[in-house]
């Protein structure tokens, strides 16, 4: 049995991962527009890995014998000024995950339920490498500046993200 505070957090969190994946479509929507294909293709990475995310939390759930209760997702921008604004928000999003993933933790010590700390514990290793990424790409475009050739050259390198 899931204790209501912690059990409540987690059915939160897997409508926090679709709207991450939701998000996540709407930046490759965006790289579409703007002909970057690679861009768009790593963030088509993400959505998938959002959604993997929240299906995570919805097969531990049921497998806990509890209830998944799905909640409405909001809605996400959809425009965005540059490829480093794109970034930026990404890295913040991933920021605003962690803290949340951290919460839950905290709710799953609270409750003493072993289970669960060991199962956040992915998840935390998870937002380590999230944030590692953002902040990895997000500092190329800042030292990319407005150098198209650089641009294109950093979109053919996402465009080889395998997983």
């Amino acid at each position: 049995m899931i204790k209501k505070p912690l059990l409540d957090a987690m059915n939160e969190q897997v409508m926090h991962e679709m709207h991450s994946a939701y998000l996540y479509l709407s930046m490759a929507a965006y790289f579409e527009a703007q002909n970057l294909p690679g861009f768009a293709h790593w963030m088509r990475k993400q959505f998938g890995e959002e959604q993997q995310h929240a299906m995570k939390f919805f097969d531990y759930i049921l497998e806990r014998s509890e209830e998944v209760k799905l909640l409405p997702i909001g809605a996400v921008p959809t425009e965005f000024k540059s490829p480093e604004d794109v970034f930026a928000q990404t890295l913040e999003h991933e920021q605003k995950v962690t803290a949340l993933i951290n919460a839950i933790y905290e709710k799953a010590t609270a409750a003493n339920d072993a289970a669960s700390q060991i199962f956040l514990h992915w998840f935390i290793e998870e937002q380590v490498e999230e944030e590692a990424n953002a902040t990895k790409i997000l500092d190329m475009l800042k030292k990319i500046g407005g150098n198209m050739g650089a641009l294109y050259q950093l979109d053919h390198a996402l465009s080889k993200r395998g997983e």
